[in-house]
């Protein structure tokens, strides 16, 4: 077995995945050429965690406490209370309502977020990120979210692109909040990172690109076949995610005779995310009839998190 996913567990997953890495990336008749060797990852609970909540929004609750804290009426209404009570389960709940169909709760989310970037530059954005990201601390692990990151997937993308795979992010986390540290963290440099969007407006006195009072587009569900399209031109020969809002992605991945991979957070050894199917439901029941290749976290992982003290 290869050792660069010394991480991955043998068995019927991981021979799954070099099986198929060696396959189109040989010399046999179902070789692919490098530049059609397209790889495709969710983000949020595929490449790190998201429990209790993805980290965009931990950062987002940070923006919406100052806002309260400088205009207390808007602790009447959400998320505006959530943000200042701490209440995470509205919040978590809200992502979770969305993958099960409902987008309440998302549209208010939404609606407030947009309020914290607008008439903001691009470039001081980025800084306001890169900021949190050097400080903040995961909400449960305590740790700092470079820690958060799953090895078994950093160990794939590095095997997939010595394989001439060229791996891009796909994921619904909005996109200018996840380039700041995508490099760092998984090695992908910010123009191979795909993701929800803000509005965008250039300032012609200034000269700097401003984020508009609107969401340009939600990339989840089947937004991100469409994305994918418009931003690669090619159809992912893989393609790795965790929730229901992934599928189209997968099954845009499988109709070209591709890998699929469904990250499940089955592990109940404590070693990282305590077990969860929420927003997955359906991706989980479905996944032998798509042909799906189910990722156990407890079966197939035999590390969960990165090691920072190894680099």
């Amino acid at each position: 077995m290869t050792d660069e996913l010394r991480s991955w567990a043998d068995g019927p997953t991981r021979d799954a995945i070099v099986s198929f890495v060696e396959r189109v990336a040989g010399d046999g008749a179902d070789a692919v050429p490098e530049a059609e060797r397209i790889a495709v990852f969710d983000n949020d609970g595929t490449l790190w965690t998201e429990k209790p909540m993805p980290t965009q929004l931990a950062y987002i609750v940070e923006q919406w406490k100052a806002q309260v804290e400088a205009d207390p009426s808007l602790a009447d209404r959400q998320p505006y209370r959530a943000a200042a009570t701490g209440d995470y389960g509205w919040l978590g709940g809200a992502v979770d309502k969305h993958y099960e169909g409902d987008d309440s709760d998302l549209k208010v989310l939404i609606g407030a977020l947009v309020g914290v970037t607008a008439g903001m530059s691009v470039d001081d954005y980025a800084a306001s990120v890169a900021e949190f990201y050097e400080r903040a601390k995961h909400l449960t692990l305590g740790t700092p979210y470079a820690d958060a990151v799953y090895r078994p997937m950093v160990e794939l993308l590095r095997y997939l692109e010595a394989h001439g795979f060229t791996v891009y992010i796909v994921s619904g986390g909005e996109r200018d909040f996840m380039r700041p540290m995508t490099q760092e963290y998984y090695g992908i440099p910010p123009e191979r990172v795909v993701g929800s969007a803000l509005g965008l407006a250039y300032d012609e006195d200034t000269h700097e690109v401003r984020y508009a009072a609107g969401l340009d587009f939600f990339d989840d569900g089947p937004e991100k076949p469409v994305r994918i399209w418009s931003r690669i031109g090619r159809r992912p020969l893989i393609a790795g995610g965790n929730s229901n809002g992934d599928m189209a992605m997968l099954d845009f991945t499988r109709k070209g005779d591709g890998l699929a991979l469904l990250v499940h957070h089955d592990d109940e050894s404590g070693r990282g995310d305590a077990p969860y199917d929420k927003g997955a439901e359906k991706a989980l029941a479905e996944a032998s009839d798509r042909g799906y290749t189910v990722v156990s976290v407890g079966r197939d992982w035999s590390t969960v998190f990165v090691d920072s003290a190894a680099g």
